[in-house]
């Protein structure tokens, strides 16, 4: 009896599989499934792409996949596998969808986490030395200022030796930044409600409240997902606990922040800020955190960027072909997850 491969449906906006997908890739889906031509599909209500969904056994997912409503899902007949080759799942799978189905779902969100713990780390070790505004200074002197370690001897605030770093979110990322941090000389603490100081102390930090977290900490970094009772964790209070000179960093999302709040300290000149995600995204124009000196902007760039999609496309085809075989998934989503993660 000759086997029949599972059909794939790949959807996702439409620049993404020149990315994610290259000659290795593509052979190892064309190896275990049977591709639905005209991919990447982008909306399911259309005729095409009603057709593909109600034929597909497996889908690949990203950013740009349609919402697996209820509405669509009656329509997806034959569907067992959505594996997502980003990070969140939760515009793919809202809440209607786990109340509806039992179809397996897998997340690439570990190899996601690698480039922006990366990320993160170097952020630390650059706005440690202040790189950007030293950088910033030195462009605009043309080589008449200070030169060398010269600029900072008299400012104890710079450098990075013994540094507190407080990490707030224990999270695939924040984890990931821990142990890059324990490997420098570095004191870390850590606030995560669903952590105990046991598992914190194992991997290497302290666990501490946030508010003491922020008093104590040289250099603060979020990892905490998008949950209701997230939204503006860090306000105007909480960043006036921070001392001067203090290291902000987020790359987590601009949700977990109340931007009024961090404009006015950015204001002050108070704190030194690395924003990656913020709200809005992108700020409007006429933002003042723009041009202000204590603080860098980045184009939300902290996650797999170029070459880097590869490691999720990887890891997606890896559980689809471990599906196929009929092996237990590697990082399978259950809803009770979403409620702690992002």
């Amino acid at each position: 009896m000759s086997w029949s491969k599972p059909k794939l449906l790949i959807a996702m906006r439409s620049e993404l599989p020149g990315g994610f997908f290259g000659p290795r890739e593509w052979a190892r889906l064309n190896a275990v499934t049977d591709i639905i031509p005209g991919f990447p599909f982008s909306d399911f209500d259309t005729a095409e792409g009603a057709e593909a969904l109600a034929g597909a056994d497996i889908l690949l997912a990203a950013w740009g996949t349609p919402s697996l409503t209820k509405e669509r899902l009656s329509r997806a007949g034959k569907l067992k596998m959505v594996a997502y080759a980003a990070s969140s799942v939760r515009t793919v799978t809202p809440t209607e969808f786990w109340e509806a189905s039992d179809i397996l779902v897998t997340t690439a969100a570990p190899a996601m986490a690698v480039p922006v713990a990366e990320f993160t780390y170097a952020a630390i070790i650059m706005c440690g030395k202040n790189v950007f505004r030293l950088r910033d200074e030195h462009r605009a002197e043309r080589g008449t200022g200070g030169f060398g370690s010269r600029r900072g001897m008299n400012l104890p605030y710079l450098g990075n030796h013994s540094r507190r770093v407080g990490i707030i979110g224990a999270s695939r990322i924040g984890r990931l930044v821990i142990e890059m941090l324990v490997r420098g000389n570095f004191e870390i603490a850590v606030y995560d409600p669903f952590l105990s100081a046991e598992e914190a102390m194992a991997f290497g930090a302290t666990k501490m409240e946030l508010h003491p977290l922020l008093k104590c900490s040289d250099v603060v970094s979020l990892h905490a997902p998008i949950l209701p009772e997230t939204r503006h964790m860090i306000g105007a209070h909480e960043l006036a606990l921070m001392a001067d000179q203090a290291i902000f960093i987020n790359t987590a999302r601009g949700w977990l922040v109340d931007h009024d709040a961090l404009l006015a300290e950015a204001q002050s000149g108070r704190l030194r800020i690395l924003i990656d995600t913020p709200e809005p995204e992108p700020l409007p124009k006429d933002s003042p955190l723009y041009d202000l000196p204590n603080v860098v902007l980045t184009p939300h760039i902290a996650g797999a960027l170029g070459n880097e999609l590869r490691a999720l496309s990887d890891l997606a085809i890896t559980e689809i072909e471990r599906f196929v075989a009929g092996h237990a998934p590697l990082h399978p989503v259950v809803k009770q997850d979403l409620e702690r993660v992002a």
